[in-house]
């Protein structure tokens, strides 16, 4: 399995054989449509303007709310991450994707968290390979971060960059996050390679390059 990261919450999944897929399709005008990504299914996690569905080339699937869905071989789970302002009274809706491949490689994308979840909603799921998961200050207080991904029991925790976060505060928001996981330091890569017999029995930080083209 190979996992490439095209900025914001956009992912690509591919399986050689199998469902390939594009999680959040995000960019600026004409910007996406120039990666060329081609994909058998189009996830979103949440309702953004900026979400170019119609950019993904050879797209046969889109999938936009919780539930269980088959496609092809990839068995995949929306799990609804519903959080309510109680201040502000707004309800902002989210999907967390998780995606099971035959081979037993599996994939959970948080997409955009507004709070930490309940770690007890993902109990039920199976050993989840790679967490694909949003970083921002907002989300690092105290030890709730650390317990979710205690939860998850990940092989590997790749970062992802909220749209709502600034360059300079997503920066900050990694230093936390790496020092939480108690790494000092984190090559980048430009993805993440995963086989059935390559996963690490301990839960490693996979920091990937960004692929977005904000032109």
């Amino acid at each position: 399995m190979d996992i490439a990261w095209h900025g914001y919450s956009c992912f690509r999944i591919t399986e050689r054989g199998h469902t390939s897929v594009v999680t959040d399709p995000f960019g600026a005008k004409k910007a996406l449509a120039k990666m060329r990504l081609n994909a058998d299914l189009v996830t979103v996690s949440h309702k953004r303007a900026e979400h170019r569905v119609d950019d993904i080339r050879d797209q046969k699937y889109v999938i936009a709310g919780p539930g269980e869905y088959e496609v092809g071989e990839l068995f995949v789970t929306g799990i609804a991450l519903r959080h309510h302002d109680l201040e502000k009274d707004v309800v902002s809706d989210n999907v967390a994707y998780h995606f099971e491949y035959p081979n037993g490689l599996n994939v959970l994308h948080l997409g955009a968290l507004h709070q930490l979840p309940d770690p007890s909603i993902f109990q039920r799921l199976d050993q989840v390979n790679t967490l694909l998961l949003p970083v921002e200050d907002a989300l690092l207080a105290g030890d709730q971060l650390a317990d979710l991904i205690s939860v998850i029991e990940p092989n590997y925790v790749v970062p992802m960059r909220p749209i709502r976060l600034r360059d300079s505060d997503f920066s900050t928001a990694m230093d936390g996050f790496l020092k939480l996981m108690g790494v000092n330091s984190v090559e980048a890569k430009d993805g993440l390679r995963l086989t059935p017999t390559s996963l690490p029995e301990q839960t490693q930080v996979a920091l990937l390059r960004s692929n977005h083209r904000s032109s």
